[in-house]
């Protein structure tokens, strides 16, 4: 089965789509990412964002227009991942504009009719929705395929995604995806990408390669007031977001942070981003686990540095070198999804989104549905 799986997540940077080719094998999947691209959101797309996510107050106008507008985005990006190979159907997580997991509140936008619209192939969407309804947060929902993908028979694992929230799964040896543990250890990239933001006047959206802050140093006293935030202390399962790390998390902070350089105030929200997260794998994982890094903070070679340094007896390292393109794995992460959707099997792991139950995650925008699930049933048989 090929897919297009479409992602794009809490940095609001764009939107990454990746093709790729599914072969069901026993309980799990060979992968084989075929082709990766992101589509970037334009002006238009980060303000109308920015003017309608927390801390400001959106409009229903305002999420409507998005929903089209970001729909159009997400079609044109399975397109250009797609090129000209013929696919089965795509899978897209939209973009959250709101979370509030404690509620069970969610909601992602991205019309994903104007994606089938684009592809004339069936779509879906809205994963995190069934998990809700269940009484479950929302999320995390890449656990499920962390377990799918990188579960070992010989050792521990941490699968680490630094996205604009970073999260872990702690996958213990030989174990099945209801067993694994997972979470939002805190802020990933997101606080890094506003300071750049504001200290820049807008020039440069994210430190990027991580330069500011590898030029920078941690001033531990701003550190450790940043670490005091009440989040970091509460037991899993829990997620968390922009409600609550966004832009208002500077302002708290602000006294302090306007003491720092743009290369000490990135080098210690580097630090708060590797510490939070050290800290969880101490608290959750094996001392010998792997910890096997993705998203789009791998690429930030000072948050690297800092969980290496903050897990000196662990192997850190990225998801590439299990055939897992780090900048990839959540685009794949929610094709994988999708096919499971397809499959109707739940996809959730409940003790960690604090579901009653396991639930088939997934909407579906149909077109020649009976043909695809002709062609899953006898795949999945073969």
């Amino acid at each position: 089965m090929i897919a297009v799986g479409l992602m794009s997540g809490t940095s609001l940077d764009g939107v990454d789509a990746t093709l790729v080719r599914l072969v069901p094998r026993g309980r799990s999947y060979e992968v084989d990412v075929l082709d990766f691209q992101t589509t970037p959101y334009g002006d238009e797309e980060q303000n109308a964002l920015r003017e309608a996510l927390p801390p400001n107050e959106g409009s229903t106008r305002a999420v409507a227009r998005l929903h089209r507008m970001l729909g159009q985005t997400f079609a044109k990006a399975a397109l250009a991942a797609a090129g000209k190979t013929a696919v089965d159907f795509a899978a897209s997580h939209g973009q959250t504009i709101y979370h509030d997991g404690n509620a069970q509140t969610t909601l992602q936008v991205g019309d994903p009719f104007l994606i089938r619209q684009a592809l004339g192939r069936t779509v879906c969407y809205d994963f995190r929705s069934a998990d809700c309804a269940a009484d479950g947060q929302g999320a995390p929902l890449v656990p499920y395929v962390d377990a799918l993908l990188l579960a070992s028979d010989s050792e521990d694992r941490v699968a680490v995604n630094i996205g604009g929230i970073a999260n872990l799964t702690v996958i213990p040896r030989r174990s099945a995806p209801q067993d694994v543990i997972a979470y939002d250890s805190g802020p990933g990239n997101m606080l890094i990408d506003a300071f750049v933001f504001r200290r820049t006047n807008g020039r440069e959206r994210f430190d990027r390669d991580g330069k500011a802050a590898l030029a920078g140093s941690v001033n531990q006293a701003v550190l450790g007031a940043m670490l005091a935030d009440p989040y970091f202390a509460l037991a899993p399962p829990k997620t968390t977001g922009r409600e609550r790390f966004g832009t208002q998390f500077l302002d708290e902070h602000q006294a302090r942070l306007a003491a720092l350089s743009l290369e000490d105030g990135a080098a210690t929200l580097a630090a708060l981003t590797a510490a939070s997260l050290a800290s969880a794998i101490d608290a959750s994982a094996a001392r010998a686990a792997r910890v096997v890094v993705s998203g789009g903070g791998a690429k930030n070679p000072a948050i690297l540095r800092e969980l290496q340094q903050r897990l000196p007896d662990r192997r850190v390292e990225l998801s590439d070198v299990m055939n897992i393109r780090a900048d990839a794995k959540e685009a794949v992460a929610f094709a994988i999804l999708g096919y499971e959707t397809l499959r109707g099997r739940a996809a959730n792991v409940p003790h960690s989104t604090g579901a009653s139950g396991p639930v088939v995650l997934g909407a579906i925008a149909p077109h020649d549905l009976d043909a695809l699930l002709d062609r899953v049933r006898t795949e999945c048989r073969a």
